[in-house]
């Protein structure tokens, strides 16, 4: 996990994490990932901003993520990569695609996360393949994902096959999903909602780095494990 930081605080400051899962090196997943951050570091800029980049390289995670499925514990590297992801006001998550769909460590990464983690924040979905036929596994595959962890991914997806490296609509995407994430991450939208409405999300027990630890016992489930008697139509 890196961190960089090349210009001057100005305006507002913005943390960025960066997740690849590529596992080779150097990998075309990691050189969208870095590309895509590069854009919407130079947008942000622009705008008279600073972002400062974190990324989270999940090959050198590999064998902590397969504790973690396992056992449920967060090696040191794991828990490093979570600080930067709740830190975070916006996210690229780019993956390698394998057989029609994103890689085994990158789901499996996401899997044993907080479910409360990344409620509201706003993320560019990318993944990269040998061919195009996988270019939909990024909005039928990863932005599900996504969604069940509750995030705000961009209109925009990237997806880079081998043949669009060398051409011009990569980088007209990538700037397009960039100014997205710069626009959402101004707008701070993640930190507005667990100001405003942070209770009325689903939350377990324990959730939320541990913080969560407050439980709704006026529900009919919660009542019927107490003992209590559902209430009827009439009751009051």
């Amino acid at each position: 996990m890196t961190n960089s930081s090349e210009h001057p605080p100005i305006g507002r400051t913005y943390n960025l994490a960066v997740v690849s899962g590529g596992t080779s090196d150097p990998s075309s997943t990691r050189l969208l990932a870095d590309r895509t951050a590069d854009r919407v570091a130079g947008i942000a800029r622009e705008r008279g901003n600073r972002v400062v980049i974190t990324v989270i390289s999940l090959r050198e995670l590999a064998s902590e993520i397969g504790t973690a499925i396992t056992s449920q514990l967060l090696g040191p590297k794991m828990t490093k990569a979570v600080e930067a992801l709740g830190r975070a006001d916006g996210l690229i998550v780019s993956a390698p695609v394998y057989k029609a769909g994103p890689s085994g460590l990158f789901t499996s990464f996401f899997h044993v996360l907080d479910n409360d983690l990344l409620i509201a924040k706003p993320v560019i979905l990318a993944a990269t393949a040998g061919t195009a036929r996988h270019a939909l596994v990024v909005d039928d595959q990863m932005r599900s994902l996504f969604a069940y962890l509750r995030t705000l991914a961009v209109p925009t997806s990237l997806f880079a096959a081998s043949e669009d490296w060398s051409g011009s609509d990569l980088s007209k995407r990538i700037d397009r999903a960039a100014t997205e994430l710069v626009l959402l991450m101004e707008a701070e939208f993640a930190r507005k909602i667990k100001e405003a409405t942070w209770r009325s999300y689903q939350h377990e027990y324990g959730s939320a780095g541990g913080t969560e630890t407050g439980i709704d016992l006026d529900t009919d489930l919660m009542r019927l494990a107490t003992g209590g008697a559902r209430p009827g139509p009439d009751d009051n």
